[in-house]
């Protein structure tokens, strides 16, 4: 680990801090929520001993990047605008992409936005989402879910980041991280996150010490940097509209594990399994499901998505 670099680099109006280690052709990674570079801490050095360049950073709100307080500031535009400046400013032409959770989400609009600077995606957890023309988003999961849905109750500015910090930040992250319930995670508007279980004892592939580092950043950064992804959904459909239908056109590798709560949404294993994902993501050339594995897969099986992300990208 002490061998990976840190760096802040200036982009598209803010200070973007950076991890990364290796020489050679470019993979960016992207983190999603409550992450930061440090969950692709395992591919990182395994990818970078195998002769690549392998960049990480903190997204636009967390961690040691800025966090512009609206939430308007944290448009699909604004991270992938963030995401080209970087690589503008490293001297990178294109990149194999990797993202998870909301870098997933992320790496899918920097796909369709510009293709051109992107060799292949390797996309982890959330497939992609194709735009309806009729239904916001937040709309769309509260009517599937209801209003205690998890991404309905982070639409309000300061109450959920209450709930976050009465249960504490190192038990927030161990009950995260620890998660196997692929049910939908709702938050009781009278109990908040009082009615949550102590969370099990670590799993071997996380220790008391990655706990400590998420905890120790997200107790001087808060979480409202990353909850801004989420108040800002809506706002990003406005302003997708130009690309309602269209496809992804870069070669793509998609993994998920059977326990994620993203794929026990409704309708989500049919859309992968049935033809409507290959349809809208027609370079789509590996689906994965591995079993036994819940949403922070990169972290819970960092050897085999290192070894699925390189035996992908190594063909282009």
């Amino acid at each position: 680990m002490e061998k990976i670099q840190h760096t802040t680099v200036s982009t598209n109006g803010i200070n973007m801090h950076v991890a990364s280690i290796g020489s050679g052709p470019v993979i960016l990674f992207l983190h999603g929520f409550p992450e930061l570079w440090y969950s692709w801490r395992h591919q990182l050095l395994s990818l970078s001993s195998l002769g690549y360049r392998c960049l990480a950073p903190d997204l636009r709100g967390y961690g040691d990047t800025d966090a512009p307080t609206s939430a308007a500031s944290y448009t699909s535009f604004h991270i992938v605008g963030d995401l080209v400046g970087l690589l503008d400013a490293l001297g990178v032409e294109s990149v194999y992409l990797v993202g998870h959770d909301w870098g997933a989400m992320i790496a899918w609009s920097f796909c369709q936005f510009r293709p051109d600077r992107i060799k292949a995606l390797v996309n982890l957890s959330v497939a992609y989402p194709p735009r309806s023309p009729l239904v916001k988003p937040v709309e769309g999961f509260r009517a599937l879910f209801g209003d205690d849905y998890y991404i309905c109750r982070f639409q309000e500015p300061g109450e959920i980041e209450d709930h976050f910090a009465q249960l504490g930040t190192g038990k927030l992250f161990k009950l995260f991280l620890t998660s196997r319930d692929p049910q939908p995670f709702r938050i009781s508007k009278e109990t908040g996150l009082r009615g949550w279980p102590d969370p099990p004892p670590l799993p071997s592939w996380i220790s008391e010490q990655d706990i400590d580092y998420f905890a120790n950043k997200f107790n001087q950064t808060g979480f409202t940097g990353g909850l801004n992804y989420y108040r800002a959904l809506n706002l990003s459909w406005e302003l997708t509209a130009p690309w309602t239908g269209s496809e992804i056109k870069v070669p793509v590798k998609f993994i998920v594990g059977d326990l994620d709560i993203t794929y026990h949404i409704p309708g989500v294993k049919e859309y992968i399994h049935g033809g409507g994902f290959k349809k809208d993501v027609p370079f789509l050339q590996e689906v994965v499901v591995m079993e036994g594995a819940g949403h922070f897969i990169n972290q819970e099986k960092p050897e085999e998505i290192s070894m699925h992300i390189h035996d992908f990208i190594k063909k282009f």
